[in-house]
């Protein structure tokens, strides 16, 4: 079992940035692809971001390569995901998942466990 808590969501104006973590309990952690997702009021929950078990490979929709970066620490069992050139199209409750693989969770495939969610609202 990987229970999944989510912080660092908040305000924030439109081109700034935040830092979301996803803290995990439960030694099997880095054995897990970790991936963060978003929803957005009246719309499906979207893909954000993955990385692999080792964090040696990432997967970014366009919408958000080259603005977020996701990256892990095991030995903490957390996960970021770093969002720089905030829009408020970003704004959403972001959920963090872990799952068999992160090419997998790109497809919304392979997801065993779901955190709660952190609202992130980016203002004009």
């Amino acid at each position: 079992q990987v229970q999944l808590v989510e912080s660092g969501g908040g305000l924030v104006q439109a081109g700034g940035s935040l830092r979301l973590s996803c803290a995990a309990s439960g030694r099997t952690f880095s054995t897990y692809a970790v991936g963060w997702f978003r929803q957005a009021p009246g719309k499906e929950r979207e893909f954000v971001a993955a990385i692999s078990w080792r964090g040696g490979i990432t997967y970014y929709p366009d919408s958000v390569k080259g603005r977020f970066t996701i990256s892990r620490d095991n030995a903490k069992n957390t996960a970021y995901l770093q969002m720089n050139s905030l829009k408020p199209e970003d704004t959403a409750v972001y959920y963090c998942a872990a799952g068999v693989s992160a090419q997998g969770m790109g497809a919304n495939r392979g997801i065993d466990y779901w955190g709660k969610g952190t609202l992130v609202t980016v203002s004009s």
